[in-house]
């Protein structure tokens, strides 16, 4: 599988708190990977570092093997290559839905309306939406808006789509829904990074799972690996804990 993004050496500090410690993977095409642990473990701030949100104290981030954190590297083009769907939604408010799903195609890709409005459609039929277009978000439920805020990134044509716990602020009637408009663009083949608490998501729909415990990957393996053989004792005791709840 070819590499889309390595990380190497990554650390990332908030004065002397150093959140993440000497951080090394690789994210390759087509790859689904989930990266776990607990609250404050450091797993948003990695997926933060890697579109660049939060700028990493030292190591490198290689987008198609150049180090993107290099001087005179172009940094909006990179961050074009990369989707983010956010715990909050993060939609216009003003904006009803086709226009959400629009606007960034237009500004940032200098798309004309037409094309990205049928990129637009294309998408929001994709995540079960396309009936909602002059909606505005407040007239949406949790679920609904999350899956166009996942309509929106994918407009974009990502090489990469990240997730920031896509799930943690919706009712739980909810979570279904938008974790099954997950499921099938992992079946797409879309390149996708996602932070969750979801064990039972993360052990279906994932090839390889990064569990993260304070700043550093303490393991990583397949989902069969990881859930039932985790070779580490942390590993061990967070998968018990989170299991038995």
């Amino acid at each position: 599988m070819s590499a889309i993004i390595e990380i190497k050496h990554l650390k990332k500090q908030f004065g002397a708190n150093e959140v993440l410690k000497d951080i090394n993977t690789t994210v390759h095409k087509g790859e689904v990977l989930t990266i776990i642990g607990s609250s404050g473990s450091g797993k948003s701030t990695f997926l933060r570092c890697i579109n660049l949100l939060e700028k990493p104290s030292s190591g490198e981030i290689l987008y198609k093997g150049e180090n993107v954190l290099e001087k005179g590297y172009n940094l909006p083009k990179y961050r074009t290559h990369l989707g983010m769907v956010f715990q909050s939604f993060n939609l216009f408010n003003n904006m009803n839905v086709i226009e959400n799903c629009i606007s960034g195609q237009v500004t940032v890709l200098k798309r004309n309306r037409e094309e990205a409005k049928t990129i637009a459609l294309e998408n929001l039929t994709k995540v079960g939406m396309a009936a909602f277009v002059s909606a505005k978000p407040a007239q949406l439920s949790g679920g609904q808006k999350q899956r166009v805020a996942i309509a929106r990134a994918l407009s974009m044509n990502p090489d990469v789509l990240l997730f920031d716990e896509p799930t943690s602020a919706l009712d739980p009637e909810m979570v279904g829904e938008v974790l099954k408009t997950m499921k099938d663009l992992a079946d797409s083949g879309l390149t996708m990074v996602i932070v969750t608490h979801e064990m039972g998501f993360a052990k279906e729909v994932s090839d390889r799972v990064i569990f993260m415990d304070q700043g550093v990957i303490a393991e990583e393996g397949t989902p069969e690996e990881f859930f039932a053989h985790p070779k580490e004792a942390r590993t061990k005791e967070f998968l018990h804990r989170v299991l038995n709840n």
